[in-house]
């Protein structure tokens, strides 16, 4: 019932094997065996771990070339009926990679089919697990603000200048939430080609604008990156509630703001823009 290759022997990550789920046998038997364990009483919430790479690509019953594009087929055919019988379910989907660099370009390449309320945007400990890379607790709370913010680590061995870091990012995040969850996402560079990645929300009535940069690449002497913004107002004046600057909207979508140039690695900057006129 595992994805294998004949006449070899499959590969183990995290000592496991991939269910074959191109075939109907296979997840109707899973299907009974978790429907088994839900009926037992009110669970809520499920979490779906999809930490196991598929290596052993090879299906006897699916055409090859196919056997991935089938997989996921299946796995969506599986939660659908898992859904249709529990309707109200919490079903999260999870694939762990916490790092906050690669976060970075796995939810720009997720924003292209999931609204930024759908996915989970953890805070980790450093040095991250997979990578071993340090990242400050600034810049990886600014990464996790692109969606459901959370926190993935132990609170316990955090310094108290770290738990007091921590107290302002959940109360900055409280004030966004709103405008993070309800607001248009844009879009405003990407990450697999430029120096910088960037993106902001804006509010249905272009009233407020949450900007988040995080800076990739640092180099002697590094010129300026200029962020264009989109989504607001051109006539209108915005005020950046930190610094006090006011700016036309035209001139924040065609001129663009100004990155700092700081010594040190990857620097993250957040700005909320406020609409006065």
């Amino acid at each position: 019932w595992a994805l294998r290759i004949p006449g070899r022997e499959p590969v183990r990550g995290r000592n496991q094997l991939v269910l074959d789920f191109t075939r109907k046998d296979v997840r109707d038997y899973i299907f009974e065996q978790i429907c088994g364990i839900l009926d037992q009483g009110k669970i809520e919430y499920v979490k779906w771990d999809m930490n196991r790479s598929i290596v052993d690509v090879f299906s006897e019953e699916t055409a090859q070339g196919k056997v991935t594009y089938q997989y996921v087929l299946g796995v969506y055919e599986f939660l659908e009926r898992l859904l249709q019988r529990y309707p109200d379910i919490l079903l999260e989907g999870c694939s762990d990679n916490t790092d906050a660099l690669d976060r970075l370009r796995i939810q720009y390449g997720t924003s292209f089919f999931y609204p930024a309320s759908t996915v989970c945007s953890h805070v980790s400990a450093v040095p991250n697990h997979q990578t071993g890379r340090s990242v400050s607790l600034h810049t990886r709370g600014v990464v996790a603000m692109a969606g459901a913010f959370g926190y993935e680590l132990d609170p316990e061995k955090l310094t108290e200048e770290e738990k007091a870091s921590v107290r302002e990012q959940i109360r900055k995040y409280k004030g966004w939430e709103a405008l993070i969850r309800r607001g248009s996402y844009y879009r405003l560079s990407d990450p697999f080609a430029a120096a910088y990645t960037a993106w902001m929300f804006v509010s249905k009535d272009r009233s407020r604008a949450l900007l988040s940069v995080v800076m990739l690449e640092m180099h002697g002497n590094m010129t300026v990156s200029y962020v264009k913004l989109k989504g607001l107002d051109d006539t209108s004046v915005y005020r950046d509630t930190e610094s006090g600057r006011r700016y036309y909207g035209a001139d924040l979508m065609e001129a663009g703001l100004p990155m700092p140039v700081e010594q040190k690695e990857y620097p993250a900057y957040q700005i909320e823009l406020i609409r006065e006129t």
